[in-house]
């Protein structure tokens, strides 16, 4: 018979003591270094007095193996054979992707006014109290930054957009040690995202991509970066949600909705992976909740990614599609039925010029039927720019056809 005990304490040790006196082979499982070494202490004592039938004990990573003996033989510790320690899943991961995350130190040329004159006006105090106009002048500074990023092709680095934005020089480390300039082959605002070409010869460590429309809430998530320039940190945690919308934290700036997780990031994490028990990519790392509520984190789902990588390669850029409105996520407490309404008409929007008014309940776009408002933001994106797109809305109790064209984010200040 075998028999696995977890736990090489006094107990767990006796109960393997017993169980292999009597003839089994026994597994002894144990997560403390002191727990091991103190029970293979034991065992070897044991080992020099007692007569064994078999033995096989594992206390995490220690393989102690004997053959089979007859009752009346003695067997020793010379008779164990020592295994290589096993790995955890978290080194395993790191093992397969860690080598391909990157830092990333970056110098911009801000501007800055400075005052021109003495000392004791630069206070501002002065200026309001004597009426004073004090003169300024220009000044500029080299601001360093630091941020992470992961290799995800040859040579092909990706980051934020946040950690590069209005960069003049980009030093990218990797974890062997190795230095290579940099250069931004595009970035995008909305979603963050930025893509670097190393300026060097290879060969390049590359992470592996996994899906992110397979994970699930209670995952492991694993952070791998550099925050405030600690090098290779790792941190451990879980999938707390899939689909973090921006606008619930406040933010509303970007167009992407998150992978929230518990593993702590920092600053200097930014544009790191998040890889999932595997080691495989499933999104990069963006921002945290900082004051009330810190401890959450947000990383940018890898399918996302890819998509908007693939754009950024081929164009530089990359095309939004969006038709002015503002959506709102209500579900009925009667029913528990959800439904997306119109919140805000940007004017002179396409929205605004097609007659979609505020409150309008978006039932169906194109082929797509809509639950929430991403399945808009989707469907939109998925017609792309200046292609009539159908929307059927709810007024009033009435069912309304709307047939509107999308254009880029970016024409939308532009469009009279």
């Amino acid at each position: 018979m075998k028999i696995s005990v977890i736990g090489a304490g006094t107990m767990g040790t006796g109960i393997a003591q017993i169980a292999s006196t009597a003839g089994h082979e026994v597994c002894l499982y144990d997560s403390f270094d002191e727990s091991i070494e103190n029970s293979k202490t034991i065992l070897e004592k044991i080992l020099k007095t007692k007569n064994l039938l078999c033995i096989s004990a594992i206390v995490l990573g220690l393989s102690l193996n004997s053959k089979s003996f007859s009752s009346t033989k003695k067997t020793t510790i010379d008779n164990l054979l020592i295994a290589n320690e096993s790995k955890s899943f978290i080194t395993k991961a790191i093992e397969k992707s860690g080598p391909a995350v990157v830092t990333i130190d970056t110098q911009r040329l801000v501007k800055s006014n400075i005052p021109r004159n003495s000392k004791i006006l630069i206070d501002p105090y002065f200026e309001r109290f004597f009426g004073l106009t004090i003169p300024y002048e220009s000044q500029k500074r080299i601001e360093q930054g630091q941020g992470s990023g992961v290799i995800i092709d040859n040579g092909i680095v990706l980051t934020n957009a946040h950690v590069v934005n209005q960069s003049e020089k980009l030093i990218v480390g990797l974890m062997d040690g190795r230095k290579f300039s940099g250069k931004v082959l595009g970035q995008d605002m909305l979603t963050d995202l930025a893509v670097i070409k190393l300026k060097g010869k290879g060969p390049w460590p590359k992470a592996s991509l996994g899906n992110s429309d397979k994970i699930k809430v209670g995952d492991w998530a694993i952070a791998v970066g550099n925050p405030y320039g600690l090098e290779n940190t790792v941190t451990l945690g879980i999938i707390s949600n899939l689909n973090r919308n921006v606008a619930q934290l406040g933010i509303y700036d970007k167009k992407i909705d998150l992978i929230q997780t518990d593993a702590a990031i920092n600053p200097g994490n930014s544009g790191g992976p998040l890889l999932n028990s595997k080691g495989e990519v499933i999104g990069i790392n963006t921002l945290i909740r900082s004051g009330p509520g810190a401890g959450l984190s947000f990383a940018i789902p890898i399918n996302k990614v890819k998509t908007i990588v693939n754009e950024l390669l081929v164009n530089g850029k990359v095309i939004h599609p969006m038709i002015g409105i503002s959506l709102i996520n209500e579900t009925s407490l009667d029913t528990n039925n959800s439904k997306v309404k119109v919140g805000y008409v940007v004017p002179r929007s396409p929205a605004a010029k097609s007659g979609i008014l505020v409150n309008d309940i978006i039932l169906k776009v194109d082929k797509e039927y809509i639950v929430k408002s991403s399945d808009v933001v989707d469907a939109i994106n998925k017609n792309g720019v200046n292609k009539f797109t159908n929307i059927l809305i709810e007024r009033n109790n009435r069912l309304v056809n709307i047939k509107v064209k999308p254009i880029d984010i970016r024409d939308l200040s532009k469009n009279k």
